[in-house]
């Protein structure tokens, strides 16, 4: 399988270079032009395209002959990086290819999640400072998940909780809605979030699916899925 992944240089895709490479994965990695020294432990393992994540002819010529593609969806800065980076992959794809993107809680599909009051408090606060700053735009994650939503495309939209760094636990658990039991100990280790990242590549009970994960091992997990079904979900 040959991949694109998309925000390469950052800790996420750090760890989801590394967990494709584990597969025998042949790896395309997009980071800014600034940030392609940070790829230097495997830059003879993968090719890699520096340039924006929202650049047409950036991705145009990083998916191409991909099988999948990897996007990390960050929101930074108020020009509409999220969006324009999700559309160029919804837009520039092989046709059949698997996407995936990744996003937070805060991204809701269908209005089911039940999120607590601190939470709503958090992101918005943050939301509104961030665009005063013009630091990031919430809003405008929330406008590129909504397109992936609404496209034909094969893709999927991985949610994830409050990430910390450790040793892998394995495969998180999933639901459809934040609010589900199993997630409430909102915490997964990034390694394990970019695992999930690359096994929903092969996994085509995720496809049109917004899975918010939580890690395996956490409390919450452990208690309600009694450490078995590890990386399932509804």
């Amino acid at each position: 399988m040959k991949v694109c992944i998309i925000g390469a240089s950052g800790k996420l895709g750090r760890y989801m270079i590394r967990h494709a490479l584990d597969r025998g994965y042949e790896v395309v990695g997009v980071c800014r032009e600034r940030s392609v020294e940070k790829l230097a432990d495997v830059r003879d393992r993968i090719t890699i395209v520096p340039g924006a994540t929202d650049d047409r002819d950036v991705i145009r010529r990083a998916v191409a002959g991909c099988d999948g593609v990897l996007t990390v969806l960050v929101p930074w800065g108020v020009r509409q990086y999220s969006s324009g980076t999700a559309q160029a992959v919804l837009d520039l794809a092989q046709p059949g290819a698997r996407l995936v993107f990744s996003c937070g809680w805060h991204i809701t599909r269908d209005g089911q999640d039940v999120y607590s009051r601190t939470f709503l408090v958090l992101v918005a606060v943050f939301g509104r400072l961030a665009r005063l700053l013009r630091f990031a735009e919430l809003d405008d994650q929330v406008e590129a998940c909504n397109r992936i939503f609404a496209s034909k495309t094969r893709w999927t939209v991985v949610r994830g909780s409050d990430l910390e760094e450790g040793e892998s636990q394995g495969l998180p658990v999933w639901s459809r809605h934040v609010g589900d039991p199993v997630l409430a100990s909102n915490r997964t280790r990034r390694v394990d979030f970019a695992l999930f990242m690359v096994a929903a590549l092969t996994n085509d009970a995720l496809i049109h699916e917004a899975p918010a994960i939580v890690g395996c091992r956490t409390p919450s997990a452990l208690a309600h899925v009694g450490g078995a079904s590890l990386g399932g979900g509804p």
